[in-house]
């Protein structure tokens, strides 16, 4: 797993050297290729994952599918474990987290493609997964490699859509400022394969998924758009979120739709019975198959609390279902550092509170950073104004170690954020009202930096206070 630094110097060194650890220790817990190593176990002819067995002698053939940032270190794991019992795979992958030795694993091909929003590179390997599915015969056993960003690598349009369409689809929801959830919620509805219906191709054959989880409390349905679980949203659904966005504003007056007519279309026609909807629970296609989360959350943030201890921090996970914009959450975790100093609560200092989850970045501005760096330098302003500030340090990572599209995996900031823009002229809050938190946090030398870290399990927020 790659190490975190700070790309430029640190303000205390002292206090550095206690807290890179904890973080470190979070990334270390859900490196993928170890994750498989625990789940996916082989006796001989025989093939545990979790607590089921698979005698392989029953099957023909063991196809191999993977997408996500952690593709190809899950990948690697399993070909490891299967050795020569892979017949065939393909695998789709962020661009840069291929494995840079002219793209396969043994007999399994790796397509790298853009993230998050979906290219012509993800479709061509989505066209090829899709294939090698279908392919898949009653007497052969597919296993499903599926992480964190797997949802916009693995695209493949439905009927009547093309790749723009599902391009415009996702700039506008990243930039309303929607969830996860919402936003593959849509795309499981513009999709051939997600929202169980991968699962629809492999079948009758046997199917096996590994999930790393990167969605707050890793529902199964909603990581990387549920491609091999029944899918529990519905179009009404769908169209719930672009009513919530007001992404159908002006398909009927002047001016261009907030979503593309054919998207705007095909929703209509589901919600109104023209289109069948996704595979839900009980689909007799579904039935052979078995799903096993191998990593979240919650076990980086367990491992974070441990490593806390272990540096002299009373600390303790607070959540791991944290969602909402950036900047709030900010306000909060200084919050609950004033907590700590004012009254020792929930922990006495020295403390680590601990939380996972997601948030997000209504974008108002045309700066560079991402949700992680933007929170970090909402809370360095929140500092500079109390009392309690000098006591405190947040921090904020994405665990992918590319936080929205920069090369940071987040910002750790703390009272002397904020000083040190002053002494290069630079004010703090006019950089965040134009979401350019990359800029200043870089220029004050507050990013963290790890590079990508080829695992996706949301992000992680700490409060530190000495």
């Amino acid at each position: 797993m790659p190490a975190i630094v700070r790309s430029i110097r640190a303000n205390d060194p002292q206090r550095r050297n206690r807290i890179v650890p904890v973080l470190q220790a979070a990334l270390d817990a859900v490196e993928p290729a170890a994750a498989v190593g625990r789940h996916l176990r082989r006796q001989g002819d025989v093939l545990r994952v979790g607590e089921r067995s698979y005698n392989l002698q029953s099957y023909r053939h063991v196809y191999l599918l993977g997408f996500g940032k952690a593709a190809v270190p899950m990948a690697a794991a399993a070909v490891q474990v299967l050795g020569e019992r892979v017949a065939a795979g393909a695998l789709v992958t962020k661009m840069g987290h291929g494995p840079g030795d002219g793209g396969s694993l043994g007999p399994v091909s790796v397509f790298e493609a853009g993230h998050p929003v979906p290219d012509a590179a993800g479709v061509a390997a989505a066209q090829q997964i899709a294939r090698l599915a279908a392919q898949a015969a009653a007497d052969d056993l597919v296993l499903c490699l599926i992480s964190g960003g797997g949802s916009a690598l693995l695209t493949l349009p439905a009927e009547g859509l093309d790749l723009a369409d599902l391009q415009q689809t996702t700039e506008a929801l990243l930039r309303c400022g929607a969830t996860i959830d919402e936003i593959n919620t849509l795309r499981k509805h513009l999709s051939q394969v997600k929202g169980g219906q991968l699962a629809k191709l492999v079948a009758p054959a046997t199917l096996v998924s590994l999930v790393l989880s990167d969605v707050v409390g890793s529902p199964l349905d909603v990581i990387a758009s549920g491609p091999t679980v029944p899918d529990r949203s519905t179009w009404a659904d769908a169209w719930a979120v672009v009513e919530t966005y007001g992404l159908q504003s002006n398909d009927a007056g002047t001016g261009s739709p907030s979503l593309p007519l054919p998207v705007l279309q095909r929703l209509r026609n589901g919600l109104t019975g023209r289109l069948p909807d996704t595979p839900k629970a009980g689909d007799p296609a579904l039935a052979r198959s078995q799903t096993l989360v191998i990593a979240d959350n919650a076990m980086a943030a367990a491992a974070a609390e441990a490593a806390a201890v272990e540096q002299g921090f009373h600390a303790t996970i607070l959540s791991t279902f944290v969602e909402g914009e950036a900047r709030e959450v900010a306000r909060v975790l200084v919050a609950l550092g004033r907590e700590v100093v004012a009254q020792g609560r929930p922990r006495p200092a020295p403390a680590c509170l601990i939380l996972g989850g997601e948030t997000t970045v209504t974008l108002r501005g045309q700066g560079r950073g991402g949700r992680n760096q933007e929170l970090a330098l909402a809370a360095a302003l929140v500092l500079d104004r109390i009392p309690e500030g000098p006591q405190m340090v947040v921090a904020a990572l994405a665990t992918d170690g590319t936080d929205g599209p920069t090369d940071a995996v987040g910002g750790m900031v703390d009272v002397a954020t904020v000083q040190r823009g002053r002494k290069l002229a630079m004010d703090a809050s006019s950089y965040l009202a134009a979401n350019d938190a990359y800029s200043y946090l870089q220029a004050v030398g507050d990013l963290l930096v790890t590079g990508p870290t080829q695992t996706n399990v949301n992000d992680l927020l700490f409060v530190f206070v000495f």
